[in-house]
C-alpha cells in the first residue's frame, strides 16, 4: 500500500491544509497534521492545493495543436467557416495526433475531467467521434471524457444528421447536441424534436450550442426550459454560450433565469472576447448552475488557447469585473466544482474517500491563483506526482554576452 501524507499546504482560504492519501485515495483532508507514522511525508511549504480542473466544453476533434500553426482564416458566414474548417481539417495531421496533443497539455495543466463536443453529423458521420474514442482509451487513467455528439452542420439542414446522431449514442456517447435551432436550421421545433427525442428514448444528457441573439436566444432558452420540464429531464440539460443572456434587459434576464433554474437547465460560458455573454453572478443567484470550458484551442475558430482551465478562469473574472476574493472564487468554481456537477464525475474534490488528485501552486489563496493564472505548477494525480506544464530551458552559454559575462 502507497501511503504518502502531504503537510503544511494552504487551501482555497489561504487556511492550513493537510492532506493524506493511501493508494490513490484521500483519507484525510483537513486543517490539522494527519498521523504520519509509516507514510512518505511531503511538505508542500505554504504552497496553495486546489482540486483538479474540469473542462466544461471542448473541442478534441478540431484543434491544430501536434501539427503546424495554421493562420487563422476570415470568413463571412457560419456556413463559409464550416467550409474552411473542413478544408483545413482534410490537410491537417491526424486526428488522433491533434487530440493527443491537446490532451497532453490540458493534463500538464492539471485538468482531470472534461466533457468533449465532438462533429457528428451526415457530412463527417462517426470518424471524429472514433477518433476521440481512440485517444479517449489512451488517456483513460488521467482523463475522465464524457463526450457530446455535436451536430456541427445543423440537424434538419443536414439530412440523416438525426440518425448519425442516434448511431453516436449506440456507440457510448453521453450527450446529445444540437446548435442554434432556428438561426442555422431554421427548424427549431423539429431540431429540438430531434434532440429531446433522442435523449428521452437513450436516457442521454443534451448540450446545445446556442449562439443566437436577443429575444431569439431568448425565445429558444424558454423552448429549452420547457421541452426540459415536459421531459422530466431536469438537471440533464445545459446550453452552452446563450449569448442572447448578455443581450436583454435586467426584468427579461430574470424572468429566463427563473425557468431554467427551474428546469435545471445549466449555462455554460467561457466568456469570449467579442461580444456580450451571460450574467453569471445574476444566474447564479437566481439558481441556474454555470460552468465553464476552453471551447476552441488554436483551430478554425480562432487562434487563441492553450487548455489551461486556471487562465480560463482568470479570463471569466477578467470579462465579468470580477474584483473581489468572493467573486474570484466564483469563476475558479466554474472551472472546478460546477463543470464537475455537469458532467457527473463521482469521487471529485478535496474531500476523504475521494480521488487524490489536486494541483499544487506557488500562490497565497485561490482568489490570488486566479487573478495571476500562474503557469508553473504541481499535478498530483491518484496520490502521485504526475508533472506540470514543461518549462522552457535554454543554455546558459547562449545568454553569455560579448564580454563573456551575464546579462543583468
Amino acid at each position: 500500500m502507497t501511503h504518502r501524507v502531504f503537510v503544511g499546504a494552504v487551501g482555497a482560504d489561504g487556511q492550513p491544509l493537510h492532506l493524506a492519501t493511501r493508494d490513490g485515495r484521500f483519507t484525510y483532508v483537513g486543517p490539522q497534521a494527519p498521523e504520519t507514522h509509516g507514510a512518505q511525508v511531503i511538505d508542500l511549504q505554504g504552497k496553495l492545493v486546489l482540486p483538479g480542473f474540469v473542462d466544461g466544453h471542448i473541442h478534441l476533434d478540431k484543434s491544430f495543436l501536434g501539427d503546424r500553426w495554421r493562420p487563422h482564416r476570415p470568413a463571412a458566414t457560419l456556413r463559409d467557416r464550416l467550409a474552411a474548417e473542413k478544408e483545413e481539417i482534410a490537410a491537417a495531421a491526424p486526428m488522433t495526433q491533434r487530440a493527443d496533443a491537446l490532451m497532453r497539455q490540458c493534463v500538464a495543466f492539471g485538468t482531470v475531467a472534461m466533457r468533449c463536443h465532438v462533429d457528428v453529423d451526415a457530412s463527417t458521420n462517426l470518424t471524429h467521434l472514433h477518433a476521440v474514442m481512440a485517444m479517449r482509451d489512451q488517456w483513460r487513467d488521467l482523463l475522465d471524457i464524457e463526450l457530446v455528439a455535436f451536430p456541427q452542420a445543423g440537424v434538419m439542414t443536414c439530412p440523416g444528421t438525426a440518425e448519425v446522431l442516434e448511431a453516436a449514442v449506440r456507440e457510448g456517447v453521453q450527450v446529445v447536441g444540437g446548435i442554434d435551432p432556428t438561426t442555422l436550421d431554421g427548424d427549431a421545433q423539429g431540431q429540438l424534436s430531434v434532440v429531446f427525442g433522442i435523449a428521452e428514448k437513450h436516457g442521454t444528457k443534451i448540450d446545445i450550442h446556442l449562439h443566437e441573439p436577443g429575444e431569439t436566444g431568448l425565445a429558444q432558452l424558454h423552448r429549452i426550459a420547457a421541452r426540459t420540464q415536459a421531459a422530466g429531464l431536469q438537471g440533464r440539460v445545459s446550453v452552452s454560450h446563450a449569448y442572447g443572456l448578455g443581450d436583454i434587459g435586467l426584468a427579461e434576464l430574470d424572468v429566463i433565469a427563473r425557468a431554467l433554474a427551474d428546469a435545471g437547465v445549466s449555462i455554460m460560458t467561457n466568456a469570449p472576447g467579442d461580444r456580450a455573454f451571460p450574467p453569471i453572478l445574476r444566474l447564479r443567484e437566481a439558481g441556474v448552475r454555470v460552468f465553464t470550458g476552453n471551447d476552441n484551442i488554436q483551430d478554425s475558430w480562432w487562434p487563441y488557447g492553450n487548455g489551461d482551465m486556471l487562465q480560463r478562469a482568470m479570463l471569466i473574472g477578467y470579462r465579468s469585473g470580477f474584483y473581489t476574493d468572493e467573486h474570484l472564487q466564483v469563476a475558479l468554481d466554474m472551472a472546478t466544482h460546477a463543470a464537475a456537477a455537469v458532467i457527473g464525475k463521482a469521487d471529485y474534490g478535496l474531500r476523504e474517500g475521494n480521488e487524490a488528485s489536486f494541483v499544487v501552486f506557488d500562490a497565497p489563496n485561490a482568489a490570488a491563483a486566479v487573478a495571476a493564472a500562474p503557469a508553473a505548477r504541481a499535478v498530483i494525480r491518484h496520490g502521485r506526482y504526475w508533472g506540470g506544464p514543461a518549462q522552457l530551458a535554454l543554455d546558459p552559454a547562449l545568454l553569455k554576452d560579448t564580454a563573456g559575462s551575464t546579462p543583468t
